[in-house]
């Protein structure tokens, strides 16, 4: 068993990536002192918990005004392009490789910056932008969004959950 900063249970590691895009993947088991514990008061060691998560996407903290999410990008794969018009949102990598993109439109991502261990993004309100994992191990981050992004409790194991494959 790996270190945890929830002790008895053990760091799942994410499905294989042997399973093809049609076929069902089990997904990875969630350790049950990841939920979402917003709005009360809450202190963690993040980057454990961060370092933990097999997930997609787990929404650890909501608030009214702020949410913490926690994210596994697998090997090769990416967050996907997205926006939001109303809220900024930081990104913290904890561990692996990446590259961010940003841009006023999906078809001018004209800002681009690598990413690795300790380095934060920043990303404001407006602007589309897509993080990929370049790495040679899952990406591990934590995101904050100001206001919530996703509804409190929300639990992607993986990217194909999140999409809603």
């Amino acid at each position: 068993m790996m270190h945890s900063a929830y002790p008895g249970y053990p760091q799942y590691p994410p499905c294989p990536p042997a399973y093809p895009p049609y076929s069902p993947c089990p997904g990875p088991v969630i350790p049950p002192g990841l939920t979402d514990y917003g709005p009360h008061p809450f202190v963690i060691n993040i980057e454990q918990a961060t370092l933990d998560n097999p997930a997609y996407r787990i929404a650890l903290w909501t608030g009214e005004y702020l949410q913490l999410t926690l994210m596994s990008i697998a090997v090769g794969d990416e967050i996907g392009l997205e926006l939001h018009e109303d809220h900024d949102q930081f990104i913290r990598i904890e561990e692996g490789q990446g590259i961010i993109r940003m841009g006023d439109s999906p078809d001018a991502l004209t800002y681009q910056a690598g990413v690795a261990d300790d380095y934060a993004v920043f990303i404001p309100a407006g602007k589309w932008h897509n993080l990929l994992n370049i790495g040679s191990k899952p990406l591990k981050l934590y995101s904050i969004y100001a206001p919530p992004e996703h509804p409190r409790g929300t639990v992607h194991p993986t990217r194909r959950d999140a999409e809603g494959y």
